[in-house]
């Protein structure tokens, strides 16, 4: 969809803008024309968040908070929602399930009543498009998995996207225009260091400036099915424009260890013998792990035409080349367990 200088430009509300796929999308949108609208949290207000976010108009509010929200929505009068936020560690949502439900499940519930608020009162449709997870199929044993395959989430991260997911489909039955983007792994220089992808990238780039000696993983063997951040914001940007509530899986169809990961990533550093290099921590594993996890993107494909752009090792090195940047700029870069 694009605006002319005689029409009024789209109004979006992003949830979750200062995040990876928050800032793509809100470049993404701006781009466009739109006028873009972020909720983020008090405490993202860091300049390397705001650079992203040129021509966004950006407040800091607890998205589970049903009041802020409604009112949120009531201000902005969104024609759009993209709602991004959200905890999204796995392992995160171990060490605090309770917050982890509140903030993924809660505010999905405040938004969309907010938004089906909003639409009945205006008499304005309101599309919404809710970042869904790979991981609320983790128990399954269904390889690939489709827009069918049945929900049978492993931990509370999956469980609470699942919350989100089914309330979705459960507004959608009530009038609203919802879409779930179920997306599978998706990466980016911009992924957050609490990462095992950005806690590979940056160590491998400090190894080869000589600022450290190994990497300390988990498990390597784990399979996922791993996309570039970007494409997959122009997958929710076409299901928003796709016009009617659906559910579609966002992935590559094909899936890629960690060490193989890992060996993408030293090879973009120019380091041919890294074996060494990596050791091993049981203590890093997650409690419960699928062993992998592949989407098919058939359904995305054929009715919004959206296509991955980028290849596995492409995305590897774009991720070691920035934190190389970081490093050689005397950067930190502070990584999660």
């Amino acid at each position: 969809m694009s605006t002319d200088a005689t029409s009024t430009p789209p109004v979006a509300m992003i949830t979750g803008v200062g995040g990876q796929d928050g800032t793509y999308l809100a470049e993404l949108l701006v781009s466009k024309g739109w006028n873009v609208h972020g909720i983020t949290r008090p405490d993202d207000n860091a300049p390397p968040i705001l650079q992203y976010l040129d021509g966004v108009t950006v407040r800091y509010q607890d998205i589970a908070d049903p009041t802020a929200t409604a009112a949120a929505v009531r201000e902005i009068a969104p024609d759009y929602v993209f709602h991004l936020a959200g905890i999204s560690s796995v392992w995160q949502s171990w060490q605090d399930p309770v917050t982890t439900t509140r903030v993924n499940g809660v505010s999905a519930a405040a938004l969309l009543d907010a938004c089906l608020q909003q639409q009945e009162e205006s008499g304005k449709k309101v599309m919404v498009v809710n970042a869904s997870s790979a991981e609320i199929f983790a128990g399954s044993s269904q390889s690939p998995q489709t827009e069918e395959t049945p929900i049978k989430p492993t931990s509370p991260y999956g469980a609470s996207k699942a919350l989100s997911h089914n309330l979705v489909q459960i507004y959608r039955a009530r009038g609203l225009e919802g879409t779930n983007a179920i997306l599978y792994n998706h990466e980016s220089p911009r992924r957050p260091t609490t990462f095992v992808t950005r806690k590979i990238t940056s160590a491998v780039a400090a190894i080869a400036a000589g600022k450290q000696d190994t990497l300390t993983l988990g498990d390597t063997s784990i399979r996922r099915d791993w996309g570039w951040a970007p494409d997959y914001v122009d997958a929710m940007f076409r299901m928003a424009m796709h016009g009617k509530g659906d559910d579609f899986i966002v992935a590559t169809g094909e899936a890629r260890s960690i060490m193989d990961f890992v060996a993408a990533a030293f090879d973009a550093a120019g380091i041919s013998d890294w074996q060494g290099l990596v050791q091993s921590n049981a203590s890093l594993t997650r409690p419960v792990d699928s062993a992998v996890s592949i989407g098919n993107p058939s359904k995305a494909r054929f009715e919004l035409k959206w296509h991955h752009s980028a290849n596995f090792d492409a995305i590897v090195a774009s991720m070691v080349q920035y934190d190389r940047a970081l490093v050689d700029a005397g950067f930190e870069v502070v990584r999660g367990t």
